[in-house]
């Protein structure tokens, strides 16, 4: 049996813990007769399993009767890129041929004849989703990773107006926090700022700890050790699962943790710790330093008054990088932070 485990991001894995109460979540609101949301946006930091969640929900209303998925590249002009989509999937190219549809303005089909042709890209949609309508369907939109760039700018916007319009289109977005942060705080989509988000939290520790029972037959005490080792963060499930079943017959659990550490620093770490301000290193670093988790006591220890120190609570909190569920206590959020952050003060 080859490694059930991986480290590739995005993909979903072989051993895969699911949101059980977020996906139902999603794919009930969805799914509603009078559906009172027609987005999410999913967020979370990096390697926390944003992706996979929405390839996962995708995946699920794509075994529903009359949903149509369509993933689409934030990179792209994605209003085209939707017509282009759309227009492709063969029931759907039958039923704009059969209403006369000339969609050749845009490199879609050919002139009809006696057709006037469409030239503006969200009548062109418009009339593609009055059709999805007319079929019973529903229609899925889903782009990964979004930033306030133009192409989501203009999507956004056109979104909006076709959910006005109450045709049944929906849409799931992910992205790291600041990068939705500045999204939903653009005036001219401030529809957005209601738009549900949703945080994704650590896994399940029993979900973790059963999983890695199940796979390596070991004891729950081992597996305990292994899922305290993890604090929930999913890609550091995935890298610990790969790398203990790659050496499980020759070394300890202890023996593999300067690889685990080496694997969490070089594919998310220095990304994380690099898109920190000098501010947010500071309280970091007493944290791991002095093991101080009372708010308090780290604020007197860089002598920041209470209303700037929360600004950067809040925000570490936001990326993820931090616990705050205790009240008047801050702990790090990411499995062996501390390490990494205590080799960054050697460097």
């Amino acid at each position: 049996m080859s490694n059930p485990f991986t480290l590739s991001f995005g993909k979903k894995p072989l051993q895969y813990i699911s949101r059980i109460v977020q996906t139902n979540q999603v794919i009930e609101e969805f799914c509603a007769k009078q559906p009172s949301n027609q987005i999410f946006m999913l967020t979370g930091v990096r390697g926390s399993g944003k992706t996979v969640m929405m390839t996962n929900l995708a995946a699920e209303l794509r075994k529903i009767p009359d949903w149509i998925v369509v993933e689409l590249n934030p990179t792209r002009d994605l209003l085209q890129s939707l017509a282009a989509k759309i227009y492709s999937l063969p029931e759907m190219h039958t039923r704009f041929l059969s209403a006369k549809f000339d969609f050749s303005a845009f490199g879609l089909g050919v002139s009809v004849e006696n057709a006037a042709p469409v030239t503006d890209i969200e009548n062109a949609l418009e009339l593609m989703l009055a059709e999805i309508n007319k079929a019973g369907k529903r229609l899925l939109v889903t782009i990964d990773e979004v930033t306030n760039s133009e192409y989501i700018r203009v999507f956004a916007s056109a979104f909006q107006i076709f959910i006005r319009e109450e045709y049944p289109i929906f849409l799931i977005m992910t992205g790291l926090y600041e990068n939705i942060y500045d999204l939903q705080n653009d005036k001219a989509l401030t529809f957005l700022y209601r738009a549900p988000k949703i945080m994704l939290e650590p896994l399940n520790y029993t979900a973790i700890r059963k999983n890695y029972m199940d796979i390596f037959k070991i004891e729950i005490t081992q597996a305990e050790k292994m899922t305290e080792l993890t604090k929930g963060y999913p890609f550091a499930f995935q890298v610990l699962g790969y790398l203990y079943w790659e050496y499980r017959a020759d070394k300890k659990l202890e023996e593999i943790l300067p690889e685990y550490d080496q694997y969490l620093d070089e594919y998310v770490y220095s990304k994380i710790w690099s898109e920190l301000s000098m501010q947010d290193k500071e309280i970091l670093t007493v944290i791991s330093v002095t093991g101080e988790t009372r708010v308090k006591n780290i604020r007197e220890s860089l002598s920041m008054n209470s209303n700037l120190f929360s600004v950067y609570r809040e925000r570490l909190k936001r990326k993820g990088v931090v616990d705050t569920r205790e009240y008047g206590r801050m702990s790090l959020a990411l499995p062996r932070f501390d390490e990494f952050v205590k080799i960054r003060q050697l460097e």
